[in-house]
């Protein structure tokens, strides 16, 4: 099992808090190195307050092993050309490295935050994906462009804004999914599914791997699971305490969101489902948190103190995944270690 990590590095869940202080970007250097050297597999970003792809960009200057990659970027709120541009720029800066992973965001996201038209996000989605393959394939060729879907028709080819070809064509996509329409897009036009916290090992076993299997190629490559799993993890009681009740907060928000439900009412929690989002309306959060019983809890949240971390998500999820994100603080260079050694056991499990 591959282990992965967002920036910043160590970063606790805040809960239904106050988020934490912005991405310090002057520590993306010196992090993006520490990543390296504890062996993770991948460095990740995802795009919510800070765009991805210049944090990226320094990371992969400053690392010489770690996959560099987006978890994930907005796909709808750039045009596929965009989006192939700056991936067919940030291979080059890996080395080859580079993995795009891509999000569509919910409808009113693309609308009233980046100002823009929307559609079904499954059918767009594949389109999307398509339409960034045909482009690059077209610089890599160094043919025209030549591509024609529901949502693009893209055939203008210009020289003075043509890439040249690179030594690493194949940039792995992953596709951000949570239903089983888009897992099986995901298994149609891209390299791995890249799956929301709300995806129980259950749901994943039941759900997620049939919708893809019964999309997927028979002669396609290998495809990856990926997972950012709630994890509630410390050294000691009583600071697991702490984060478990910090875990159980942002499983009752995911509850909460009729976005993520799916899930919940496979798990036959439509009804708490739907309670959660009366109650999140009127900001009665504290009442949120208590009606997750530990029963709910245990179902989606890891929780585990750090010497039985590595080994409770591999009982968890090593039939499931290939691919988890994980970490924790590593303020002493005990901590350093103890991560490390996480990371360690995690890669020395493989997917049955």
């Amino acid at each position: 099992m591959k282990a992965e990590t967002l920036l910043p590095l160590g970063k606790l869940d805040p809960g239904l808090a106050q988020p934490d202080a912005p991405l310090d970007v002057s520590t993306i250097a010196r992090e993006a190195r520490t990543v390296d050297a504890l062996g993770y597999h991948g460095l990740l970003m995802e795009e919510t307050k800070d765009d991805p792809y210049p944090v990226l960009a320094v990371a992969a200057h400053e690392t010489d092993s770690v996959h560099i990659g987006t978890s994930v970027s907005i796909a709808f709120a750039r045009s596929p050309f965009v989006t192939a541009m700056t991936a067919w720029t940030m291979q080059k800066l890996a080395n080859g490295r580079f993995e795009l992973g891509l999000g569509s965001q919910v409808g009113a996201h693309i609308r009233r935050r980046f100002g823009l038209p929307s559609h079904p996000a499954g059918p767009w989605m594949r389109d999307y994906v398509n339409a960034v393959k045909s482009i690059w394939r077209s610089w890599q060729t160094e043919s025209r462009i030549d591509f024609e879907s529901e949502h693009y028709q893209l055939d203008l080819t210009v020289p003075l804004f043509t890439p040249a070809p690179i030594e690493h064509p194949d940039i792995p996509v992953h596709i951000a999914a949570v239903n089983p329409y888009m897992c099986g897009v995901a298994a149609e036009v891209a390299d791995g599914v890249r799956l929301h916290p709300v995806c129980s090992a259950r749901y994943i076993r039941d759900f997620v791997h049939p919708s893809v299997e019964a999309k997927r190629p028979a002669d396609a490559k290998p495809f990856e699971y990926c997972l950012k799993p709630l994890i509630a993890s410390a050294a000691d009681d009583e600071t697991l305490e702490k984060r478990v009740l910090t875990a159980r907060q942002r499983l009752a928000f995911y509850v909460s969101t009729p976005a993520y439900r799916k899930p919940f009412e496979n798990a036959g929690l439509l009804d708490l489902a739907k309670d959660m989002s009366v109650l999140a309306r009127e900001s009665r959060w504290d009442e949120m948190a208590a009606l997750i019983d530990d029963e709910v809890l245990h179902e989606w949240v890891v929780v585990a103190k750090y010497d039985e971390l590595a080994k409770t998500l591999v009982e968890r999820y090593g039939d499931v995944l290939d691919r988890v994100e994980v970490s924790i603080p590593i303020p002493t260079e005990e901590d350093v270690a103890i991560l490390k050694d996480v990371v360690l056991e995690l890669h020395q499990h493989q997917r049955t």
